[in-house]
């Protein structure tokens, strides 16, 4: 058991490497739709002057659950804001922080998981499939379905959907791999 939970240390490690290659990289600049400066100014402004009152959150544009709100939105234009009213660096320490203890919680979770089946599925090619289906059901759902359900742009979800199915599955191969019994006992 000890063996598996360093093993799940070690996955929550490779997972916060991956994350930081796909979004503290300029490779991220993949998941996003551009504006032109005076555009993403001029945006940053309405926001500014009209979100700011209600605060950070999330926001449906336009508000539904009014017959007006529910005609202008099926007329369109829509939009999901996800706001913030402060800011923040683009490199920011704290959430690099709270992101690694989150990762190593997950590689955890991961560990207990594969734990819990690896006395009775021993060879590593079985092991490594319940790793990626896991994985693959985990974000798929979650992530692809957000452009299915909420009718926005895929870009951005299936840039999101592989660095988290590729994050996941290394790291449950890491510990399928490496922190599993090789027989029916665990270490």
């Amino acid at each position: 058991m000890a063996r598996t939970m360093i093993g799940g240390v070690f996955a929550g490690a490779a997972l916060y490497l991956i994350g930081f290659i796909f979004w503290g990289t300029p490779l991220s600049q993949l998941a996003f739709n551009r504006l032109e400066q005076p555009q993403s100014a001029a945006l940053q402004q309405a926001l500014a002057e009209t979100l700011t009152t209600s605060g950070t959150g999330t926001y449906s544009v336009p508000a539904t659950g009014t017959a007006i709100g529910d005609m202008a939105f099926a007329r369109g234009p829509v939009a999901m804001i996800h706001f913030n009213t402060s800011g923040f660096p683009i490199v920011d320490g704290g959430s690099l922080g709270s992101g690694f203890i989150l990762a190593i919680v997950t590689g955890l979770i991961i560990a207990l998981a594969m734990g819990a089946v690896g006395s009775r599925i021993t060879d590593f090619a079985s092991r490594a499939r319940i790793a990626v289906l896991f994985a693959l059901a985990a974000t798929l759902y979650t992530e692809i379905g957000q452009p299915i359900f909420n009718h926005f742009g895929q870009g951005y979800w299936i840039y999101l959907f592989i660095s988290d199915f590729v994050g996941l599955s290394v790291a449950g191969l890491i510990i399928a791999r490496w922190f599993l019994p090789r027989g029916g006992i665990l270490s």
